[in-house]
């Protein structure tokens, strides 16, 4: 089966899509985020590293036979560099419980890279969760006197 497209767009546009993707439990959009590229990476959380779309695939299939993953990102930060773009997010995910719908956080790493279909996920490396938002550590700019 051929893969949807996606337009060329930028990487915080396939970003978009990967996220919508993952919260409508769509296979097909999901790895139409993904390059074409043998040495993809994928890390969930907790989990192996899984290289190459037969391994992507088949790790989101399995996610997607549980229901969707309602996962957001925020407070992105972006390090552009060309034809590679680095995004480092704080996932939020809706987890159920048995005291109704929970947050957890996930800090998650994505790598996209232009290709000649435009802008494609190569890494998604996602740690553990956690139940409080993590705290950002920023170094402070010495000031000049």
């Amino acid at each position: 089966m051929r893969k949807p497209k996606l337009p060329p767009g930028s990487p915080d546009d396939t970003e978009a899509a990967f996220y919508d993707a993952l919260q409508h439990a769509d296979i097909e959009r999901l790895m139409a985020c993904w390059a074409d590229e043998d040495d993809i990476v994928c890390v969930h959380p907790g989990g192996p590293r899984m290289v190459g779309h037969a391994a992507v695939r088949s790790a989101f299939e399995a996610m997607f036979s549980n229901g969707s993953v309602q996962a957001t990102p925020e407070k992105v930060r972006r390090l552009d560099a060309g034809a590679c773009s680095v995004h480092s997010v704080v996932e939020r995910v809706a987890v159920m419980s048995d005291d109704g719908f929970q947050h957890a956080w996930v800090v998650a790493t994505n790598v996209y890279a232009k290709t000649a279909q435009g802008w494609r996920m190569v890494a998604h490396h996602a740690s553990p969760g956690m139940r409080t938002e993590p705290p950002e550590i920023l170094t402070a700019k010495p000031v000049l006197h």
